[in-house]
């Protein structure tokens, strides 16, 4: 059974960093296309950054120079590295794995604005 776990969320305030975590187990990771979605309250869920099997990456407008998507292959996980975060940024995080018509999701880890 394929399970996503992730965690590192919190409280942050705008221009602080925060790093989330992806562990899979059930699987390995290299061989899905790897994200990271967010849902913020009243929004849709949105794709924020992506990884794939062979290692493109790929990020939405909005987080591109200050998020870094990128997987630890000996510890089947995958990272997203947040860095000057603005009051935008507060959502639920949440993991995936695609390949094909197959999705697996993580339960989220929410991420709040601290002013």
């Amino acid at each position: 059974q394929v399970q996503l776990v992730e965690s590192g969320g919190g409280l942050v305030r705008p221009g602080g960093s925060l790093r989330l975590s992806c562990v899979a187990s059930g699987t390995l990771i290299y061989i899905w296309d790897m994200g990271w979605f967010r849902q913020a309250p009243g929004k849709q869920r949105e794709l924020v950054a992506s990884i794939t099997r062979t290692n493109s990456t790929k990020y939405s407008d909005s987080v591109r120079g200050r998020f870094t998507i990128y997987k630890d292959i000996p510890n089947n996980t995958v990272y997203l590295l947040m860095s000057s975060l603005e009051f935008d940024d507060t959502a639920v995080y949440y993991c995936n794995a695609n390949y094909l018509s197959t999705n697996h999701w993580g339960q989220g880890t929410q991420v709040n604005d601290s002013s």
